[in-house]
């Protein structure tokens, strides 16, 4: 009998859990991950805020929500299995104001119903308890939620891939896929096909998902539109001012969280991320453009009505981007004793953000099935934390079994 093939596009943290999840499954098959880049996990993986997120947000019942609390509970057994640091800081969302109390209340209801352990509301004496320099008229508390690196997690699924006999093709960037009868066929941007056909293939191209599901015959939307986040690292003299992680109350007329304290898994504390379009895809170190992407994005008549819709959002956040003291400013509303902190620029990230022609962000996650092809359509936060659950779901559910 004929060993079955699978590939892996993309060698991120979602690729890389989707590669390992079949090998553990089905350890007769053969799995190649193709990734672009010289190594894996230089994309959305290494570019983030290594937050687990507990699944405070995420509307119930659905996707994010089902597969964030299974993920949270998988990337805390990987790390404690493979002596990866973990640290459950916590994380406070804090009202300043009586406006922000009826959503905080929401969100304390969506926590409950994800079953999110040990999530309360808390005043403002047991919020100077966890938080001294915080200020807000109540809080809710996340006691579990944690963080880590992500790009080292990811390193290591890759040895594991490695070690189980799956086999990882570096420098191989994946134009389309080419389905024939039962078979899938793997054409390089170079315009050569990759020897051999495979039974299954599942695209996890994060930045690219759009991209190569249309060059590969599925729907041109949702398109991908991405949007930079600039977070920054705290002099560390004052680093201890925050313990945990402190966010706002997100405001629904706003499409992202806005401004808050990150600890990171090596002790330094940032501020971040604000919340713009970028002008290249990949263009993490913010020198450079995109033209392809620009043209790309303005042509879309969905980009359009989504910044129609979020003139205010948009003026807010370019004042972060052009000044630091703005930046940092909204972060000293929830700790005014940083209102005049050093900050140096630290990890810019980019979301890959699904947008529909009518100019909606996609909120949930959006896994799609074409015959013998699985796109992971969209996958932004909480996607590095769900991604051990994204593998698991999309092999044990959405596939064919081998």
């Amino acid at each position: 009998m004929n060993k079955k093939c699978y590939a892996i596009i993309g060698g991120g943290i979602n690729g890389l859990a989707v590669a390992r999840q079949l090998l553990l499954d089905y350890p007769d098959i053969s799995v190649t991950v193709f990734e672009k880049e010289a190594a894996v996990a230089k994309h959305q993986s290494s570019h983030n805020s290594g937050v687990v997120h507990a699944g405070l947000y995420y509307e119930p019942g659905g996707l994010k929500a089902r597969l964030c609390r299974r993920g949270v509970e998988l990337v805390k057994n990987y790390c404690a299995e493979n002596a990866i640091p973990y640290d459950e800081c916590g994380k406070v969302v804090v009202a300043l104001n009586e406006e922000e109390l009826p959503r905080l209340e929401a969100i304390y209801n969506k926590a409950l119903a994800n079953q999110v352990p040990g999530v309360c509301l808390i005043g403002p004496d047991k919020l100077r308890e966890i938080e001294p320099n915080c200020i807000g008229i109540r809080a809710l508390h996340s006691p579990h939620t944690a963080i880590v690196s992500y790009g080292q997690i990811a390193c290591r699924i890759a040895l594991e891939i490695d070690e189980r006999g799956g086999t990882i093709q570096l420098n191989s960037p994946v134009y389309r896929l080419i389905e024939q009868g039962n078979q899938v066929l793997v054409e390089l941007e170079s315009g050569e096909t990759y020897a051999h056909s495979f039974d299954y293939v599942i695209a996890c191209s994060g930045l690219q998902s759009d991209r190569l599901a249309r060059q590969s015959g599925d729907k041109a939307t949702p398109r991908i539109v991405p949007f930079f986040g600039q977070y920054y690292v705290i002099d560390e003299a004052f680093k201890m001012h925050v313990k945990g992680l402190i966010y706002p109350v997100p405001d629904p007329r706003f499409p992202f969280l806005g401004v808050h304290f990150t600890k990171r898994i090596d002790g330094q504390m940032t501020i971040g991320p604000n919340a713009f379009i970028s002008l290249g895809r990949e263009n993490y170190d913010g020198s450079g453009i995109s033209l392809r992407d620009i043209a790309e994005f303005m042509a879309y008549p969905g980009f359009w009505k989504f910044a129609l819709r979020n003139v205010s959002a948009t003026i807010r956040e370019m004042k972060t981007v052009l000044s630091e003291s703005v930046f940092i400013r909204e972060a000293a509303k929830y700790v005014p004793s940083l209102a005049n902190v050093g900050v140096v620029p630290a990890v810019r990230g980019i979301r890959a953000q699904a947008m529909e022609s009518d100019g909606s962000l996609v909120d949930d996650f959006v896994i799609t099935q074409q015959g013998n092809i699985t796109h992971i359509r969209n996958a932004p936060s909480p996607g590095a934390t769900s991604s051990m659950a994204i593998a698991e779901y999309i092999v044990r559910e959405v596939m064919s079994k081998p």
